[in-house]
């Protein structure tokens, strides 16, 4: 029988085990990294997703070239994640209330955020607006797309004017921060939300613990942008285990809707 090994304790864990608990460790709670499709299928209700933005995908405009160019980067990598790009947004339910909701991949170039990312953020914002419903966003980057240079951190700037108007309109805004979430992502649409939640030991910082080591030449604490840290310092309102998002998601927005 298939086995899958926890990428925190090691443990082996059968392939239907893993997958019937969410991939979620069943010894040591570890919540290791899915994608966007399977995220969706245990969110959202059967058959209700309806993908807004779907043709829109990024363009190599800066002629980008490291060990590879940007085009074939991104050829690679919707190969690979069967995604256009990092994130896929639409009109769903969630235990039948009406949602407006994104879940970005981290495995479409760890879940950068490039000028698609920012363009389908606000579709998804003008989509809540015109809709009355509120937004929901599950959030995991590694930051800002460096291949698109100036324009990615323009993306921080678009998404939260965006996002301002569903906030202007009164309208519901949840992100769900999982692991992990970082630079340009946590310093913009990922904090600015009514209510965040997070997975648990989701990090969740702007710049990680290895960075940080490099730039201030000491060790930082061990539970550095940790979703429990982040909870006691008041960045995140609550920690909630996978198999129990749906139904919290579901109650919050049944109370939102009076």
């Amino acid at each position: 029988m298939e086995k899958n090994k926890c990428k925190n304790c090691n443990k082996e864990i059968e392939n239907e085990i893993f997958v019937l608990n969410l991939w979620v460790c069943p010894y040591c709670n570890y919540h290791h990294t899915i994608d966007a499709r399977d995220r969706l299928q245990i969110t959202a209700d059967s058959n209700s997703f309806n993908e807004l933005g779907k043709n829109i995908s990024s363009v190599d405009f800066l002629n980008f070239y490291d060990i590879k160019s940007y085009g074939e980067r991104l050829k690679e990598t919707r190969l690979k994640a069967s995604l256009d790009d990092a994130i896929i947004v639409g009109d769903a339910q969630i235990e039948g209330n009406d949602v407006a909701l994104g879940i970005m991949d981290f495995g479409f170039m760890g879940g950068s955020m490039g000028s698609v990312v920012g363009e389908k953020i606000k579709i998804l914002s003008n989509y809540s607006i015109g809709k009355n419903i509120p937004l929901v966003i599950f959030c995991t980057s590694g930051g800002a797309r460096m291949q698109e240079g100036t324009i990615s951190l323009m993306q921080m700037a678009k998404t939260v004017s965006s996002i301002g108007r569903v906030k202007e309109n009164r309208i519901p805004y949840i992100t769900v921060i999982t692991n992990p979430t970082s630079g340009g992502v946590s310093a913009s649409f990922a904090t600015i939300a009514d209510i965040i939640i997070a997975e648990p030991h989701a990090l969740f910082c702007f710049a990680g613990p290895r960075v940080i080591k490099q730039t201030i030449k000491k060790n930082p604490p061990p539970d550095f942008g940790s979703a429990e840290r982040n909870l006691k310092n008041g960045q995140v309102d609550m920690i909630v285990n996978r198999g129990d998002l749906k139904d919290t998601l579901a109650n919050l927005l049944r109370l939102f809707r009076g």
